[in-house]
């Protein structure tokens, strides 16, 4: 009886929701338009289906879109699959800020410290926060820090007073060795040395034109700005091109057969290329590589294709057909 009650209770409600398009021709238009919507984990109070916050047309053109439908965790897990609280811990999450929220309360709500809190947003314990406004929220009680070239792990673990083997361990690495310029790494139940150090990258002054949308025109943007400095693109289709932003020295490949959700922390199959001015591009949620580690490539040259279908291979934290499109050490020029 349990589980035909719920069952009808999930088909009411899908109903609803239906019904909801339904009467909004904007959305309803939209949806036919576009076969292959995202729904991506944004606020972890809320899941928003993914719609475009505008569309670049040209280099002057900008085209206004449909606000995103806000679904509750329940809904979302009523259509897509329960998301639970084991699987959040896994990976970085933005944290909208409620009304009643304090940052002691939300260090609690994550079971992480208060100092890992602060460190990841560079706040301390007078600073003041209010609703709506986001926060970084690691997976477990540490540091969250940026390589730069030339450090190890080891020197890592020293630091911030970790432990390598933890480390590694944590972050799926293969070794000590795989760490590459701009990856981001936990350092689980790390410290921030007293030394004030500065262990996110320094921003690079960009000319407008030194990045190009990685993928072909219409630029269409389906999620603003999220962590880390990301901005995710996509045309509504798989297998699409991805193209280079800028040349530089392709950095690493990372593919796997897995199609679990939490492949590499959610990022899924990805390559991230470093740029001559020491800037770090990343492209995720890929389907296939057309380029190599060590490789050199050139502003506009296909590098991958387009990835992130639910149940395939490397699509990691996805529903649908998307590149998620990062940049460590520099503005996000899309954002």
């Amino acid at each position: 009886m349990y589980k035909k009650a719920v069952l009808t209770a999930v088909i009411i409600l899908v109903g609803l929701i239906s019904l909801s398009f339904s009467n909004n021709s904007e959305q309803e238009n939209s949806v036919k338009n576009n076969n292959h919507q995202d729904l991506f984990l944004g606020a972890t109070k809320s899941f928003t289906l993914e719609s475009p916050d505008f569309i670049l047309i040209g280099k002057n053109t900008i085209a206004a879109s449909s606000p995103a439908v806000i679904f509750s965790p329940q809904v979302l897990g009523a259509l897509v699959g329960a998301y639970e609280s084991e699987d959040i811990k896994k990976a970085i999450v933005e944290y909208e800020i409620e009304t009643g929220d304090n940052l002691s309360s939300i260090a609690h709500k994550f079971d992480i410290t208060l100092d890992t809190l602060l460190w990841a947003n560079d706040l301390n314990k007078n600073s003041l926060i209010q609703s709506a406004q986001k926060l970084v929220v690691p997976p477990v009680s540490g540091v969250i820090h940026h390589i730069k070239a030339g450090e190890t792990i080891s020197e890592l673990a020293q630091k911030y007073e970790g432990k390598t083997a933890d480390i590694i361990a944590f972050n799926e690495l293969s070794n000590e060795a795989d760490i590459f310029i701009g990856d981001i790494l936990i350092i689980p139940d790390g410290k921030m040395p007293k030394v004030a150090v500065q262990y996110a990258p320094s921003s690079v002054p960009l000319a407008n034109s030194y990045f190009i949308c990685p993928i072909s025109a219409p630029c269409r943007i389906t999620q603003g700005l999220h962590w880390y400095n990301a901005i995710d693109f996509s045309n509504g289709k798989c297998n699409d091109a991805i193209y280079a932003a800028a040349g530089g020295k392709v950095l690493k490949v990372k593919l796997t057969t897995s199609v679990s959700r939490w492949a590499f922390h959610g990022a899924g199959n990805h390559i991230t290329i470093l740029h001559p001015n020491g800037v770090v591009t990343m492209y995720g949620h890929i389907s296939k590589a057309l380029v190599s580690p060590g490789q050199q490539v050139s502003q506009g040259q296909v590098i991958a294709l387009m990835g992130g279908e639910p149940g395939t291979p490397g699509a990691g934290m996805s529903t649908g057909c998307h590149v998620h499109f990062g940049v460590n050490g520099a503005r996000n020029p899309f954002q």
